[in-house]
């Protein structure tokens, strides 16, 4: 072969390794940029807002725990009519049936302790201690209670909750069950961390 010829076939395999490489690097250069779009573990453990789909939530089923909030486990339940129409029964057991403690923002503090009455949006902890309550929704005498409608009861301490995340009197947990901060962008999605219009 020619020297020329030897000359003009390194020169490709020159550029050919520098396309490889140039774009290998642009890749790379991309990718943190892109990523930083995301909100990173720090902003989401600062409490960077979350989205989440409930359109195959069916009533009676709950999603989560959503360990994605603060750090937090989150709560979505989906309550049946049957399940509201009992909700507030047993409202004499209750500690905070009218959920007067700051524990939810202004909009949930109503019967549901909810925006959407099937639909409500917890903190999963018991606020006890912060272990996480077992999710209970079958009406049915249970060992714990024989008069149970529902709801959370955390097993460490014993602590109830109804399915509106109330407590009940004379258990441990202080105080009802937190609703963060949230709102419905869509019938199907749901923000958790932020409230609507605010940034």
């Amino acid at each position: 072969m020619s020297k020329d010829g030897a000359n003009t076939s390194r020169r490709k395999f020159l550029i050919g390794a520098n396309i490889v490489v140039g774009s290998a690097g642009v890749v790379g250069l991309a990718v943190p940029f892109l990523s930083s779009w995301n909100p990173s573990a720090r902003a989401l453990a600062a409490g960077a807002p979350i989205k989440v789909d409930v359109s195959k939530l069916e009533a009676g089923e709950i999603l989560g725990p959503i360990p994605a909030w603060r750090d937090k486990p989150i709560f979505v339940i989906k309550r049946s009519e049957e399940m509201l129409k009992k909700l507030n029964s047993q409202n004499a057991r209750l500690a905070d049936p009218n959920s007067e403690r700051q524990q939810q923002p202004e909009y949930a503090k109503n019967d549901t302790r909810s925006i959407k009455r099937d639909v409500i949006v917890l903190v999963g902890l018991c606020t006890h201690l912060s272990c996480s309550p077992k999710f209970r929704p079958a009406v049915q005498p249970e060992t714990f209670d024989p008069e149970w409608l529902g709801g959370f009861y955390c097993p460490c301490h014993g602590s109830k909750f109804d399915l509106a995340g109330r407590v009940y009197a004379g258990v441990p947990a202080p105080s009802n069950m937190e609703v963060p901060p949230h709102f419905f962008e869509s019938d199907s999605v749901v923000v958790i961390g932020e409230d609507e219009g605010k940034v």
